[in-house]
This record gives structure tokens, sequence and C-alpha cells, in this order.
């Protein structure tokens, strides 16, 4: 069942990656607003991340919906949970809570 087969490769990514955005586009050349502005909080974090380019498996764009529950990309996960979309991740930011979530993540290299 193709169902099954995403929602497997979704967790073994997400298990596979600290810190995974699934987005539209990729970090150099995100394709939608809401994707840019997640990229943009990881980067100001100085984080490593992975991502996943939706648009290119439809699968996934579809699986990752189900997956979390979450009808709307981008998606972040970190350490295996589910954080949110680009608004959340934003009032995560204002609050200061996104920083402390991402505490032992390995910083990108300058």
């Amino acid at each position: 069942m193709t169902d099954t087969t995403a929602h497997d490769r979704i967790a073994a990514l997400v298990a596979d990656h600290p810190v995974l955005l699934f987005m539209k586009g990729t970090p150099l050349f995100p394709q939608c607003g809401f994707s840019m502005r997640a990229v943009q909080l990881l980067d100001q974090l100085g984080v490593e991340y992975d991502s996943v380019d939706v648009l290119q498996d439809m699968e996934i764009r579809q699986g990752i919906k189900e997956f979390s529950d979450w009808p709307t990309i981008p998606q972040l996960y970190v350490k295996g949970e589910f954080v949110g979309g680009s608004d959340i991740m934003t009032e995560m930011w204002e609050a200061g809570e996104l920083h402390q979530l991402m505490d032992g993540v390995p910083t990108r290299a300058a």
C-alpha cells in the first residue's frame, strides 16, 4: 500500500535527522513564502538542518500531512517530534522557545 510506504519513508527521515524541514523547494530556493520564512528562522539560529522538497515527491507531499495530522507545509521536526509550520515557528522564535528547542543541536560551521 502506498500510504504505508510513504509513512515508513517519512518516519525513517524524521528518525535519521535531528532537525528536518519538509518544505516546498530547497533552502537555497524556497518555492513559497512560508517555506522561505521557516528557512530564515533556522538559518538565523545557525543550526544544522536537513530538508525534504515535497514538490519532488507527491507521496511525501500528501503523506506528511497525514503523518503529522497537520494540513500545511512547511513542517518542522526536531529530535523526532513534530513542531509545526512557519506560523508556529515564528511564535516560538518570538517567545525564545525555538532557541531552547534547539539545545544540543549541532550548529553549522561558519
